[in-house]
């Protein structure tokens, strides 16, 4: 899979809210639609555009996987956080770097909308701007590859992860190690990087400390609040196979569940043994 990891550190005198996936993905999209938009009515319905618009690919396109995610810590003092890209919206890396730049220096974040006092940004860990100028490296489009291996690792879901089960989320008791793999797996085929193929789920749980955590969001296109509830915490996992943990290491990429575009879902694991290949 192919992926392009943009981060940035923005300095800015409010601190951020708890959680800054909605102000995040919400800032993104009015910044991004004033930097590609060429319609003069600024219209997305029946756009001439909408088939080549990144606008549109990101936010308006209906029942798809969109190419991206924000990525970020909950709870934050700072604004540090990251976006990353897959596939084909990792060619349109310039764009995405302006429409940031614009939300950080023109538009603003937050209630006040304010700007950053200074901002700085990487590509791939790369540092690209300095002196009011974006240099980028030759070569930044990514290839996922793992090269490790370890049977017994330590799964952290930082962020609330959302997964439904019997038409429900699933609640911390409710939740299995298999039903995070089964998710990655139907999101990386949907994105197009990794081949469908029947997992052998026979591993063990041997410890899970999960909790149910709660998040709100504001939609400014729904006028309402929203829930966004999830499970956090952490399990301990033995008996991997090469299959299910290289899974797992793509899940850290791509995340795993509902609505990683707005940060949900990330996930982190951890060697539990010195049994490393």
């Amino acid at each position: 899979m192919e992926y392009v990891h943009l981060s940035v550190l923005a300095k800015m005198q409010e601190a951020p809210p708890f959680f800054i996936g909605s102000q995040l993905r919400g800032g993104f999209g009015h910044a991004l639609k004033k930097t590609v938009c060429i319609n003069p009515s600024f219209h997305c319905e029946g756009c001439f555009a909408a088939r080549e618009c990144l606008y549109y690919d990101f936010y308006e396109k209906k029942g798809a996987f969109h190419d991206y995610r924000f990525d970020f810590q909950l709870g934050f003092s700072y604004y540090e956080f990251s976006l990353y890209l897959f596939k084909e919206a990792t060619r349109k890396l310039p764009y995405v770097l302006s429409a940031l730049h614009r939300l950080l220096t023109q538009q603003g974040l937050g209630p006040k909308r304010e700007c950053a006092a200074d901002a700085r940004y990487f590509i791939n860990g790369e540092s690209v701007y300095k002196g009011g100028e974006f240099t980028l490296p030759r070569e930044y489009i990514q290839t996922f590859k793992n090269d490790t291996y370890c049977p017994e690792v330590t799964l952290r879901l930082h962020t609330p992860l959302r997964i439904k089960k019997q038409n429900r989320y699933a609640r911390p008791q409710q939740l299995e190690a298999k039903d995070i793999l089964l998710s990655i797996q139907k999101r990386a085929a949907q994105l197009g990087g990794w081949e469908p193929a029947r997992l052998d789920l026979d591993f063990e749980t041997v410890h899970k400390q999960l909790e149910h955590t709660r998040l709100m969001r504001y939609s400014n296109r729904q006028k309402t609040a929203m829930k966004f509830d999830g499970v956090t915490g952490q399990m301990r996992l033995r008996g991997l196979d090469r299959t299910n943990y290289e899974l797992l290491r793509l899940g850290e990429l791509i995340g795993a569940g509902k609505s990683t575009v707005f940060g949900l879902g990330k996930i982190e694991i951890e060697h539990n043994s010195e049994e490393v290949r």
